[in-house]
Order: C-alpha cells, then sequence, then structure tokens
C-alpha cells in the first residue's frame, strides 16, 4: 500500500519582509521564479504566491502575478499556484484583480486579523466580492 499523498505549500515571498530583513527574500520576478524552482526541487507541490512593487512593497498588480506564474508553469510542471488575496498594505479594490489568470487557488481571508500594528480588514462585502470573482474565474 503506497503512503497517501502530501502536499508541501511554500510561501516564497509573504507581504511583509524586504532585502534589508533578510538578503535572500525572493522581491522580484525571476528571484521569485528561482526561489519556487527550489522549492519544487526540494517536494514543495504548492506555492503561494505574493508579488512586490520595484520599491519591495505588497503589490496587486496583475502582470507580476501572471509573470510569476508563467515561470512556475513552465519550470514547476505540476505544481499548484495559489494567488494571495489578501491585503497587508494592498488597495482592497485590487486584490482580486490577478484571479483573471486563473491560478489553481487563491487565498481567501474570510475576517478581519489584528496584528500587533495593523487590522487586516477584511469586510464583509470585499470577502463576498473576493469569492464571488474566484467563482466566476474557476
Amino acid at each position: 500500500m503506497s503512503p497517501p499523498p502530501v502536499v508541501i505549500a511554500v510561501a516564497i515571498t509573504g507581504s511583509v519582509p524586504r532585502k534589508k530583513d533578510n538578503p535572500a527574500v525572493p522581491i522580484h520576478v525571476a528571484e521569485q521564479i528561482e526561489s519556487t524552482h527550489q522549492a519544487y526541487e526540494a517536494g514543495a507541490t504548492l506555492v503561494h504566491i505574493h508579488v512586490r512593487n520595484d520599491d519591495e512593497s505588497p503589490s496587486s498588480d496583475p502582470d507580476r502575478f501572471a509573470a510569476v506564474q508563467e515561470g512556475v508553469r513552465k519550470h514547476c510542471p505540476g505544481m499548484i499556484v495559489q494567488f494571495s488575496t489578501g491585503g497587508r498594505g494592498r488597495d482592497p479594490a485590487a486584490r482580486g484583480l490577478s484571479l483573471v489568470h486563473r491560478p489553481d487557488m487563491a487565498s481567501l481571508s474570510t475576517g478581519s486579523v489584528n496584528f500587533p500594528t495593523i487590522v487586516y480588514e477584511n469586510p464583509a462585502a470585499l470577502v463576498t466580492e473576493l469569492a464571488a470573482s474566484m467563482r466566476q474565474h474557476g
């Protein structure tokens, strides 16, 4: 009898760390693709993607999400791609724009979260809107 399948998830960047915090954090698209490929080679089967602006701040740019996804699909065949729709540092109206690129999955925070210095707000209307967009894009 073979062992049950295992999903090993990797969140390669997140929305908080900067190069000043850790020089190895992958910020730019090429770095994110390479980091994901290294994790894939080590056995990761799912990648949770955040993208960043050139100044390293969190981004909702759908073109950046698409570029990372394209690289992952090319270099990590079969890996599950999950886009972040999280909101730390991101405009609520832009958080679901990347869903047009139809990742395999997307995160959906269904309530607000209190962090030590900020409240990560997820009002019910936004949660409903993001969920509807996820359904629309399959």
